[in-house]
């Protein structure tokens, strides 16, 4: 049996939010808010499961499906949460089934007036013999879209 070779990869996004820390903050631990936002691309994925413990030591689950075809899982554990500040998380995604990569990230909100500034840093190994310079890139295009949604939510970025 060959086992995949493990690839690595790093980024980071930064975005600037009209909405203090505690708005934003809000956004990533309230059920009802994050549900919004993060998500699959609205026009071909389709919820299947969520579930949100927003707490140091708490998880999260969300599993779509693309368009009836490829399905998605993600599960993470949350490793420090500071208050409108910063939020730590270990996360394992799996695709059709398959251990396709696991990730720290990590969000830092710092204030900007009334504005915040959001870094997102993400560290990534694929597991499932996804290229690592493919692969970061694909996934900082969707953590993009995410944090473009969020801007939607909260009501404007720059």
């Amino acid at each position: 049996m060959s086992i995949p070779r493990a690839t690595h990869g790093t980024f980071t996004i930064e975005r600037r939010y009209e909405a203090a820390p505690a708005r934003v903050f809000a956004a990533f631990a309230d059920p009802a808010i994050k549900a919004r936002w993060f998500i699959g691309p609205p026009e071909t994925w389709k919820i299947l499961k969520r579930e949100l413990d927003f707490r140091v030591g708490g998880g999260e689950l969300l599993q779509g499906r693309f368009e009836g075809r490829i399905e998605t899982l993600y599960t993470a554990r949350y490793h420090e949460i500071v208050p409108d500040r910063r939020i730590v998380l270990v996360y394992d995604m799996h695709i059709d089934g398959r251990h396709h990569s696991v990730s720290i990230a990590t969000v830092e909100m710092t204030p900007e007036g009334a504005r915040t500034r959001l870094s997102f840093t993400e560290q990534v190994v694929f597991l499932d013999g996804t290229d690592g310079k493919t692969g970061t890139a694909s996934r900082e295009r969707g953590t993009g879209a995410h944090l473009d949604r969020l801007s939607g939510v909260l009501g404007g970025s720059s």
